[in-house]
């Protein structure tokens, strides 16, 4: 892999944060070297490895839960219609609702908590991954379920060799999409502020 393309578009990067921040004021946007200098300050304190951490924890938690749930109502909505009918509704609510509310009514119902924070940020990603499966559920092949039936291949080892196997590129893209929704929503999820001990 060739990096000098990178570090050239880094080194870019670099540049036009130096000359925006001469242009519009250090007030506004500080200097690449006051910027590392505060980290390099934090991470000495070690304030930084503290509170990224936290930070880290919590996309973490509320990725494992909207993945795990948006997998299982995907999946139950692209193979039982009934089931899928009756959560639609829902479902666009959810996609259609900005962020920032969902956040707002967690912090009101659960207050400043770090409950509400990973709530919020799981119900933020949870109908994106629920569509991609859903989706990857209504494509897989009815002919290797038939297979397995004959076969009479058990739930467990049906999910496991048959259905999840064809998920996974519906997987990895709910994964993708949905660790930069949690990711993005995390600096709206404060919560109340964890202190060291």
């Amino acid at each position: 892999m060739n990096l000098a393309p990178r570090l050239v578009s880094i080194a870019l990067l670099l540049v036009a944060w130096l000359a925006g921040s001469h242009i519009i004021g250090t007030r506004l946007l500080p200097e690449p070297q006051t910027v590392w200098l505060a980290i390099v300050r934090e991470a000495g304190s070690g304030a930084l490895a503290f509170n990224l951490s936290v930070t880290l924890a919590r996309v973490a938690v509320s990725f494992t839960i909207a993945m795990t749930l948006g997998t299982a109502l995907g999946l139950a909505m692209g193979r039982v219609p009934l089931f899928d009918r009756l959560a639609d509704p829902w479902l666009i609510v959810l996609l259609n609702m900005p962020a920032l509310v969902i956040i707002v009514l967690a912090y009101v119902w659960a207050g400043l908590t770090e409950t509400a924070a990973i709530a919020a940020m799981a119900l933020n990603k949870l109908p994106v991954a629920t569509v991609t499966v859903r989706e990857g559920a209504r494509a897989l092949d009815p002919a290797l379920n038939e297979m397995a039936t004959v076969f009479r291949v058990g739930g467990w080892a049906r999910l496991r060799h048959v259905v999840l196997p064809q998920l996974a590129p519906f997987l990895a893209a709910a994964a993708r999409s949905g660790l930069s929704l949690v990711w993005r929503s995390r600096a709206y999820c404060l919560g109340a502020p964890s202190k060291k001990t």
